[in-house]
């Protein structure tokens, strides 16, 4: 039988740790929880795929590997219904997975139907599919299992998924919108440089005179695009792999990730963001049993900006040794005082999960706020630019035209 690794409370509020023998993770939490013991850590002590949390993996909104997030939030509202309606696990996994249209989400299903019918725990079957159901799904299950509301964790879940998707498309498509119109610029620009240009350089040599200063700019521009085209476009891609194999790096993800912070409206965008899904992440597993020490673990990888991240670890080694959830994330300085001074109050009262709630509510809305006044900033800044480049280009290549005509006219 497997030995875990344990660390915990006890009624008194003293830590212990310790080594405990059970079938499976969940059967050591329920029998911890039997002898009053409230756990912070459970590990199995060899290792493997039943420890309480893969740290190897990598969290992310569920919802990959070739299945939407929105089969995945379908998926878990009917299971939920369906367990609230007294049909037996297996089951319930079967229908789900005969009406499901996506092979692929169908077969993990089946795999995961066989598992708990072999005698694996729900938590460890949904385990065994890291790239479906991340840590943050697998450990609310678990909560639910030992807890005897899994009905309940799984619309938590859900919804949870449906702010997780929204908040992620909000984002993404405040930052589509210039990224296409600067692509699209650059490509215009390009194309007038290359294919019109020419036209109306050999038009212009025809003059037999000096070109203005900026028509003369734009021609020169043209001809370093035609004979250079391959060290220009050699150096962009250079640079963008460069920064990309950068990031990849600890030291380079964290220099980035705090630039992104600290540039204007969209570092505080993003700040808020950060801020929106560590409260409601943290929130929903907390109001789930999930230990807060595990939550956090799992949490700060949710965070999606290493400096954001980094905090939240300090966070958790700061509650370790037996402080305040506040006052650490007060110390580092990412988090906004109103945040740590309502977790405070969170804490002091006993409703964490609630107060958490109520920030991640409150910074959703700020989300929004903040994406439409981005939105506002960048249609003018955008329209101003492509007024500015492709407005100055043509009038660059019409003013020998305008000498020729006012000389004619003279």
């Amino acid at each position: 039988m497997p030995k875990f690794e344990y660390t915990g409370k006890t009624a008194s509020g003293q830590i212990t740790k310790g080594e405990i023998e059970a079938p499976n993770l969940n059967q050591a939490t329920l029998m911890l929880r039997r002898q009053q013991i409230n756990p912070t850590s459970i590990t199995e002590k060899k290792g493997g795929g039943l420890s309480f949390l893969q740290k190897d993996l990598e969290i992310k909104i569920p919802g990959m590997g070739g299945i939407k997030t929105k089969e995945l939030v379908v998926f878990t509202r009917q299971f939920a219904t369906m367990i609230d309606a007294g049909l037996p696990l297996v089951q319930c996994l079967d229908i789900l997975a005969s009406q499901q249209q996506n092979k692929e989400f169908k077969k993990v299903l089946l795999d995961v139907k066989n598992s708990v019918e072999e005698g694996s725990t729900l938590a460890d079957a949904l385990r065994k599919h890291p790239k479906v159901f991340d840590d943050l799904f697998v450990n609310l299950v678990a909560a639910g299992e030992v807890g005897g509301i899994l009905d309940t964790i799984l619309n938590r879940l859900s919804a949870f998924m449906e702010k997780a998707e929204k908040l992620k498309g909000k984002i993404k498509g405040a930052l589509t919108y210039p990224i296409v119109v600067i692509i699209i610029a650059i490509l215009v620009v390009a194309g007038l440089l290359i294919w019109v240009v020419p036209i109306f350089e050999d038009m212009f040599a025809s003059f037999g005179s000096a070109l203005p200063g900026p028509t003369q700019m734009v021609v020169n521009m043209s001809n370093f695009l035609r004979s250079s085209w391959y060290i220009i476009f050699g150096g962009l891609a250079a640079i963008i792999v460069g920064l990309m194999q950068f990031y990849k790096t600890k030291k380079g993800r964290r220099i980035m990730d705090g630039l992104f912070l600290k540039m204007p409206v969209l570092g505080d965008l993003l700040r808020k963001t950060a801020v929106a899904r560590f409260t409601r992440t943290l929130g929903t597993m907390l109001s789930s049993g999930v230990p807060i020490l595990e939550a956090l673990e799992i949490v700060a990888k949710t965070a999606g900006n290493v400096v954001v991240e980094e905090a939240v670890m300090k966070a958790r080694t700061s509650i370790s040794e037996g402080k305040t959830l506040a006052e650490p994330l007060a110390q580092t300085k990412v988090f906004p005082p109103m945040v740590t001074q309502m977790i405070t109050v969170g804490e002091s009262t006993g409703a964490m999960d609630t107060m958490l709630s109520k920030i991640a509510d409150f910074y959703e809305d700020e989300v929004d706020a903040a994406v439409e006044a981005l939105t506002s900033l960048i249609e003018p800044m955008l329209m101003a630019f492509l007024g500015v480049v492709v407005g100055g280009l043509v009038i660059a290549l019409y003013l020998p035209i305008f000498q020729l005509a006012g000389a004619v006219a003279g």
